[in-house]
């Protein structure tokens, strides 16, 4: 198991300046995330997903397996955790107190 990243950059999220990548794979059973703009979670049956917004503050989350996103704060003002079924695409954008779902492509069936 482990994370592959690429290049390392610097961004500011929140005011602060952390060091980060830009894409990550995720080959974990649980992640928190650390400023990344993408990431592809795979090669684990199920993945719990941690919003970190103290860090992040937009991601693309490509779910090539089960993935139980969870945050620090509420996702669309109503929602505690949201599940995406292998092979789902999510963007998330974290706006004031809330973690928002700008795009997803939605329900997928075998």
């Amino acid at each position: 198991m482990g994370i592959f990243r690429s290049i390392s950059s610097k961004k500011i999220i929140n005011g602060v300046e952390i060091q980060t990548s830009d894409l990550a794979v995720i080959t974990n059973e649980n992640y928190k995330t650390n400023g990344e703009s993408a990431i592809v979670i795979k090669g684990v049956e199920n993945c719990n997903l941690f919003l970190n917004s103290t860090t992040t503050d937009h991601i693309v989350v490509k779910a090539l397996t089960n993935v139980l996103v969870t945050s620090d704060t509420l996702i669309d003002e109503e929602f505690n955790e949201v599940e995406l079924t292998k092979g789902s695409c999510v963007e998330f954008r974290k706006i004031g107190d809330f973690w928002y779902i700008l795009s997803s492509d939605g329900l997928k069936n075998s």
